[in-house]
């Protein structure tokens, strides 16, 4: 099974290396290509106004200066010999949950592989500010294989990819995993922070604080909330399928 790894925590970081410790359990075809800097929050944006270059970091292992989704074009068109069986992203070093997924490089990343048509899995790690220390991707070092090799055989139609988050708990705490879908958060209270820089301009900071969740039945926030692994499968059809015939109604001639 060939395997392509990819994050936008960048190349160097530590949960990429949980990630191809997890991948290697399941095959030696291991290929890498993740951006060069980190690119959290980028979504699913293609670099167009400058060059993306590629670095070669050893063998099978390649960075890119651009974002998630720039890392697997190139790693499907560039970088390898032959189309890969999966494509995992992450270990993302915090959460990916409700309606994040819309601003994740993580997901993001495994979108591109879904275009693409092939298997695609984004794994993140939530962590809170008390639970972030040498050992913040334990439990996804730990729980990763249990939640990945029966995702590797499971049907999923085409267009379709599978997001993971391991809850901030220590590995032996993890309750199970549960296969729920996507949550939704209350933006509302979102803040931008303010400032002024050192030659009198003023500049905005986008705040993370902690973000009010809905905590409703069966959803990856819930899971995570009770201490599970949240799984849960993703579409890339946007369209509101309810409101189409209403929509196609009013400019019926």
């Amino acid at each position: 099974m060939r395997i392509l790894l990819t994050n936008d925590d960048g190349i160097h970081a530590p949960g990429l290396a949980v990630l191809e410790a997890i991948a290697r359990q399941f095959s030696d075809d291991i290929w890498i290509c993740a951006p060069s800097e980190e690119q959290s929050g980028a979504g699913h944006s293609l670099t167009l106004n400058m060059p993306v270059r590629l670095q070669m970091h050893g063998e099978r292992r390649f960075s890119v200066t651009g974002t998630p989704t720039d890392a697997v074009t190139l790693g499907l068109r560039k970088v390898m010999d032959a189309r890969p069986d999966v494509i995992l992203s992450g270990v993302n070093h915090g959460a990916n949950l409700g309606d994040d997924i819309t601003y994740s490089g993580t997901v993001s990343a495994a979108i591109e592989g879904a275009l693409a048509g092939v298997r695609a899995i984004a794994f993140s790690q939530v962590y809170t500010r008390d639970w972030n220390g040498n050992e913040a991707f334990a439990t996804a070092r730990e729980w990763g294989a249990k939640v990945l090799g029966p995702l590797l055989d499971t049907p999923l139609p085409e267009r379709t990819l599978v997001n993971v988050n391991f809850p901030p708990l220590s590995p032996d705490k993890v309750k199970g995993i549960r296969g729920v879908r996507q949550g939704f958060h209350d933006y509302s209270r979102g803040s931008v922070v303010q400032g002024r820089d050192p030659r009198g301009h003023t500049y905005y900071w986008f705040g993370l604080e902690p973000i009010e969740h809905t905590l409703d039945h069966g959803t990856d926030l819930e899971a995570i909330d009770d201490g599970y692994v949240s799984v849960t499968p993703l579409q890339l059809d946007l369209t509101h399928h309810t409101s189409l015939g209403e929509i196609a109604q009013r400019f019926e001639t």
